[in-house]
């Protein structure tokens, strides 16, 4: 994608159909960072992908989570538990207790299970077995936090990374935005459907009027390219297309 910045590819079978996520991998001379650690049993995957794109897992040094899904912290703890090294772990304030294993998902808490046919038991049931699935117990995959970030703090890491806080898909929910190359790493604010850039699905955003201003929060920044978490990469018009989505 440009120098330093690799979105990987790894399969994931969900529901019984291959699917594919991309984590993004950044790196310099000093730094190896992993975006977002994917499902619980991809250690072996995720070090072949940094391995082809020559990070390899045993220089990291970071890894940012952009929230606390299962697709997004399932193999932290494993990666954590593999490598000798300090690996120091980022993360927005608010989901911390939930990377940690100390909350239950917010998607499948008590007051939004109590609204079925709002919530849940509305969905067909491939959705709801999807959400049984992504939004369960986390306490199996818990990691501990090292440092909390916040909205519009830029870390200095690989050419400089802001920090976007964009609730409504979780509470804490980040994007991350490199100045240098005007790449915009989406997590599940945006995903790519055929060569379309989209926005999440409504069903599984926990907040959908937050993540509407999310949406329109992103509009200031210069985007030339987006990794979508779900999709991949989506290369255009990218501010015109946000407008669009935000009806702006």
């Amino acid at each position: 994608m440009a120098n330093g910045i690799e979105m990987l590819q790894i399969s994931a079978n969900i529901m019984g159909e291959q699917n594919i996520i991309h984590p993004t991998l950044l790196w310099d001379e000093d730094e190896v960072i992993l975006v977002d650690a994917g499902f619980p049993g991809q250690l072996p995957k995720i070090r072949e992908a940094m391995e082809k794109a020559g990070a390899p897992l045993e220089r990291l040094s970071k890894i940012i989570i952009t929230h606390h899904d299962i697709d997004h912290i399932g193999s932290l703890a494993s990666i954590l538990k593999e490598l000798p090294q300090r690996v120091e772990i980022i993360a927005h304030e608010e989901e911390i207790p939930y990377i940690q294993g100390e909350r239950q998902s917010v998607k499948m808490n008590p007051d939004r299970m109590a609204q079925p046919e709002a919530q849940l038991n509305s969905l067909p049931e491939e959705q709801r077995q999807l959400m049984k699935k992504m939004f369960g117990s986390l306490k199996d995959l818990k990691a501990s936090v090292d440092r909390s970030v916040d909205d519009g703090e830029i870390l200095p890491y690989c050419g400089e990374i802001t920090v976007i806080h964009t609730p409504g898909h979780t509470p804490g929910h980040i994007c991350l935005y490199l100045k240098q190359s005007k790449i915009l790493i989406a997590g599940d604010t945006l995903f790519v459907d055929g060569p379309m850039l989209v926005r999440a699905p409504l069903f599984i955003d926990f907040d959908v009027d937050l993540a509407d201003k999310s949406l329109k929060k992103l509009a200031q920044y210069d985007i030339e390219a987006v990794v979508c978490y779900h999709g991949g990469l989506y290369k255009g018009n990218v501010n015109r297309r946000i407008a669009e989505l935000t009806n702006g």
